[in-house]
């Protein structure tokens, strides 16, 4: 079978090596800069990156591997996850959370 060079690129995503450049433009530290890849049924699928700082969100359910970076995520009740190459996070919508990001992250998320 041959393949179709125009359907393979839309099989074949390399998440990791994508140069996305945060909008320095906005007034934010951290800054962040999410980028839809694609879709599967309901789900958006994309990569989420952020610069070292500390910033508030209030989540959707999401679950997320990070694929570069470090930092962690502190939510409400106390509890928090260390943020590294190869964590698989799931977060649920309305969790409150606190990222403080040490190193530039890069996250692949399903939300």
């Amino acid at each position: 079978m041959s393949e179709d060079s125009g359907t393979a690129s839309t099989r074949l995503i390399h998440p990791g090596l994508l140069d996305i450049v945060p909008d320095v433009s906005a007034p934010a530290d951290p800054r962040t800069v999410t980028t839809a890849l694609t879709g599967f049924r309901d789900v958006e699928i994309g990569v989420w990156d952020i610069t070292p700082g500390v910033a508030e969100d209030v989540e959707v359910d999401e679950i997320f591997l990070v694929l570069a970076g470090a930092g962690r995520v502190a939510f409400e009740d106390g509890s928090s996850i260390d943020l590294r190459p190869g964590v698989l996070v799931r977060l649920v919508a309305g969790d409150r959370t606190v990222w403080t990001i040490d190193e530039p992250l890069r996250k692949l998320y399903l939300a």
